[in-house]
């Protein structure tokens, strides 16, 4: 054969096998990147369907669709790469179908039972959701204020999973009489209630803004940290969470563990006022610390607060990077979660750097980085819906629960309490929905042994 035929035929047999090979890793390739999904579908319409999955990550996907409903177990298939951090995604939806969802043996749905902090809890938290009426279910996603006439009638009416007590709650009143407050609640209330506090320290005292109830007011973080360190910061803890439980009050909302070191913040006052690394260290020392005091504690305001305006008063919009947030803000919030914290709060400053689009409490995407980036499996509790950055949002409610929040901080709890009821009726929550976040909130309560099968 002729030498340049000759080479001519292998160079032709080496292409062909290389076309063979690219053609074989491009099949199989397209094989890997087939990926599988399922959850339950949050919301959905003609273009769009959101999911939560297992582990209570948030996902919007552009499908087309027109056979899915709210509450619908769901598989999607699908290609390219999931971002957990955020809501919307840019992967390929392939094909999707619903599902039926697997239960464990007492029927517990397989979505419901990631491992999470409460998870030992779960039989008995499903075991007595099975119990409740949607109404019931409804009234343990409300954290309300403690409201100025009818207390006993509003606990009895709505169901109510916690009250808030503020200053004027505590004011004039003897020990005796705090008590006698708190136990008439939870005598009306078939479910124990949450009695939850904002006694930070400082300039944010509620409890001990009363002389007869404690002696001094409790320091503020900054105060404490000068006069002793952390040491001093774990014998307030302790002793801050002595007086509450003998009150009869089980949740504390705080620590606050925004970095500000800045003190022109709005934050600044109520803070450690040290870097990120000694506010972790801070976050750290206080969850340890309420261990075992029958008092649970709340990280906030997640994501961070930094140098952003007021939320009581109208809204703030928080323009920093998100490496900013992730490196400076972040890191109080994991070393808290990292040993045991119950319950993170979050704030109602719309952070560009996560999601341009809804205050960080309305936000899925800020949900997903606190349950993916941080791994809290924890109770999600969105700040009181009744302030100025979001007080004015049509269905704020109903949004902060399809955000991924557990429970909602409300003084109307009236309107709270319909709004979800309305949403079940129009199909924009499904009471499949509600029982999930209602069976989460009883498994913290087994928890914290407020409920130990308890019946009435």
């Amino acid at each position: 054969m002729n030498k340049k035929i000759l080479v001519f035929v292998s160079l032709l047999f080496v292409m062909a096998l290389v076309v063979g090979a690219t053609s074989l890793v491009n099949k199989n390739s397209s094989k890997e990147d087939k990926k599988t999904l399922f959850g339950t579908v949050m919301t959905c319409d003609d273009s769009k369907v959101t999911i939560q999955d297992p582990n209570y990550i948030i996902y919007t996907f552009d499908v087309a669709n027109d056979s899915l409903d709210v509450g619908d177990s769901i598989t999607i298939e699908y290609t390219g790469v999931l971002d957990k951090n955020t809501s919307n995604q840019n992967c390929k939806v392939i094909t999707y179908s619903e599902a039926m969802e697997g239960t464990d043996e007492i029927g517990i749905p397989s979505s419901w039972s990631e491992n999470g902090i409460f998870s030992n809890y779960y039989k008995q938290a499903y075991n007595k959701l099975k119990k409740l009426s949607l109404d019931e279910k409804i009234g343990q996603l409300l954290l309300v204020r403690y409201p100025d006439e009818n207390q006993d009638e509003v606990v009895k009416k709505y169901n109510v999973g916690g009250v808030v007590f503020y200053e004027k709650d505590f004011r004039n009143k003897t020990e005796s009489e705090v008590k006698l407050m708190i136990n008439k609640l939870q005598n009306e209330s078939n479910i124990p209630l949450l009695t939850a506090v904002d006694e930070e320290g400082g300039s944010i005292v509620r409890v001990s803004s009363n002389p007869a109830l404690v002696s001094e007011k409790f320091k503020s973080p900054s105060d404490l940290y000068t006069l002793g360190g952390f040491n001093k910061i774990k014998e307030d803890t302790i002793d801050k969470s002595r007086i509450l439980y003998n009150l009869g009050l089980n949740l504390n909302l705080a620590p606050v563990v925004d970095v500000s070191t800045n003190e022109r913040d709005y934050i600044h006052e109520r803070t450690l006022k040290q870097d990120t690394d000694l506010t972790s260290t801070y976050a750290k020392t206080v969850i340890e610390s309420s261990k075992g005091t029958g008092v649970s504690y709340t990280l906030k305001h997640f994501p961070g607060y930094s140098g952003n305006a007021d939320t009581h008063i109208g809204s703030s919009i928080d323009n920093r990077s998100y490496d900013d947030i992730l490196n400076n803000d972040l890191p109080p919030f994991k070393a808290g979660i990292d040993v045991g914290a119950e319950a993170v709060l979050v704030s109602h400053n719309t952070v560009n750097g996560i999601d341009n689009s809804n205050p960080a409490s309305l936000s899925a995407s800020v949900h997903n980085l606190l349950r993916n980036k941080l791994g809290f499996t924890g109770i999600s509790i969105a700040d009181d819906i009744g302030m100025g950055a979001v007080n004015s949002i049509e269905d704020v409610t109903v949004k902060a629960l399809l955000a991924g929040n557990d429970i909602i901080i409300t003084t109307d709890y009236e309107k709270s309490f319909n709004s979800i009821k309305d949403a079940i009726k129009n199909q924009t929550l499904s009471e499949e929905q509600i029982d999930k976040l209602a069976f989460r909130v009883l498994a913290w309560k087994y928890y914290k042994l407020l409920l130990v099968d308890y019946e009435k």
